[in-house]
């Protein structure tokens, strides 16, 4: 078909073509720029007085607000752009060309109006950013924009039902995130080790982190001042619980400040009752986090964990709340042997007290959770007994052994990695053990 004559309106609605790309165009960048901004980040640029930063700052706190309009917009200036070109296209060249031009019209939209915006925007992402805030900012508040936007996000729900507002981040994101940070080298090994440590502070309860009632050093009211302060001494505690006979029944708490201040006094021979404080219980289901704030609030460091009975259950202190988060702090008096030794690979020796989670890491296993929080737990139930010293049991894929046993406590375990041994299923037969 031969082509038709050009008019001069013809050269209007090209115009008009190009000019819609190169809207979209600014509007792609303007999109990948914002939402490719953090609010933290955002919130920096604005303390850095940089132009633009309190529209940008207002825009990603809430992403829905101009990602709807600005979404609205590209797809009307690229569909009304691949109109007129039809339009044109028809007149000028006939059938062929319209088909022409439609490939054309996706090729410039790809190049021109997406790819190429979108990709200066990912390089250039703070500049991109502060110069697309203002302009976004004047779009969204434009009445007709914000109106159509918000009737067609209006109609949408209705079909797919309310959407969520904002955006959120699960735990297990943010894990990944810190996760994906270290593996590019932009935070250290310790830096997303607490970052880890911090999550899962929140879920954390007292129970899993307190010092048992077997392991507690405690004084019966009626014992001297000068016996308590030794007790204090050789367990290297600074502050001891004071019960009348009976564990289940605590008084309250002995300072090691205060018996060296009566003993220099010459109330050595005193009833350490006569110089206790006043104790702070808490149930063993408290999550740490409460309890942190709590000790920071009232200013105590020592709190006696009860359970479901009222029975003491253990004691927790302050450091070993923050140990939670940092690891284990050991100074000169400490002697207590490390939670983890790894005696080779896929071998360690843990304490029993270890949390099975911290194993299950340390040997990149999976142990089973239940009723139990230690290591020593889940050999207990394991076993339906206390064990052996030298028993062993194999649970989905570890090999424990009951390394050291005092009494009725289990002292040590070791724990190596069997992946290619046949699973049993729970419960588990037990293989004494010289």
């Amino acid at each position: 078909m031969m082509a038709g004559v050009v008019q001069g309106s013809d050269w209007i609605l090209l115009a008009v073509a190009v000019l819609l790309i190169a809207v979209s165009a600014g509007l792609a960048l303007a999109e990948t720029s914002l939402t490719r901004t953090s609010r933290v980040k955002a919130m920096a640029l604005e303390d850095d007085g940089r132009r633009g930063s309190k529209q940008l700052v207002r825009l990603v706190e809430d992403p829905g607000a101009f990602l709807n309009p600005v979404l609205l917009l590209v797809l009307v200036c690229q569909l009304v752009s691949a109109t007129l070109v039809g339009i044109l296209a028809d007149r000028w060249f006939g059938g062929l060309g319209v088909a022409a031009a439609a490939v054309f019209e996706v090729v410039v939209i790809f190049v021109l109006a997406e790819a190429l915006p979108k990709n200066w925007a990912v390089q250039n992402p703070e500049r991109a950013a502060l110069a697309a805030a203002p302009v976004v900012t004047a779009v969204v508040k434009f009445p007709p924009v914000r109106f159509l936007s918000g009737a067609l996000i209006g109609l949408a729900d209705l079909v797919v039902g309310t959407r969520a507002k904002g955006t959120s981040v699960s735990e297990s994101e943010l894990l990944a995130m810190a996760d994906v940070a270290m593996e590019d080298e932009v935070i250290e090994t310790e830096e997303r080790a607490l970052i880890h440590s911090i999550i899962d502070f929140g879920d954390t309860i007292v129970r899993e982190v307190m010092r048992p009632r077997p392991d507690m050093v405690t004084v019966d009211e009626g014992r001297t001042v000068s016996e308590a302060l030794g007790s204090a001494m050789s367990a290297g505690y600074s502050r001891l619980p004071v019960h009348n006979g009976n564990v289940d029944d605590i008084l309250g708490v002995a300072y090691a400040k205060d018996l060296i201040r009566a003993e220099r006094e010459g109330h050595g021979e005193d009833a350490v009752g006569s110089y206790v404080r006043l104790a702070h219980f808490v149930p063993e289901t408290k999550r740490v986090s409460r309890l942190m704030r709590e000790m920071q609030e009232r200013k105590y460091h020592l709190a006696i964990v009860v359970d479901e009975y009222g029975g003491t259950a253990g004691l927790v202190t302050l450091e070993d709340l923050i140990e939670e988060l940092v690891g284990e702090i050991v100074d000169e008096y400490d002697v207590e042997e490390p939670p983890i030794e790894h005696m080779g690979e896929g071998e360690v020796s843990v304490s029993a007290r270890l949390a099975v989670d911290e194993l299950n890491d340390a040997l990149d296993a999976e142990l089973p959770e239940g009723d139990w929080d230690t290591v020593g737990g889940l050999l207990y139930n394991l076993l339906g007994r206390v064990p052996v010293q030298g028993e062993s049991v194999d649970v989905d894929g570890v090999h424990l052994v009951a390394e050291r046993v005092q009494g009725n406590r289990i002292g040590r375990i070791r724990a190596s990695v069997r992946r290619h041994s046949p699973q049993p299923e729970l419960p588990l037969t037990s293989d004494p053990g010289a």
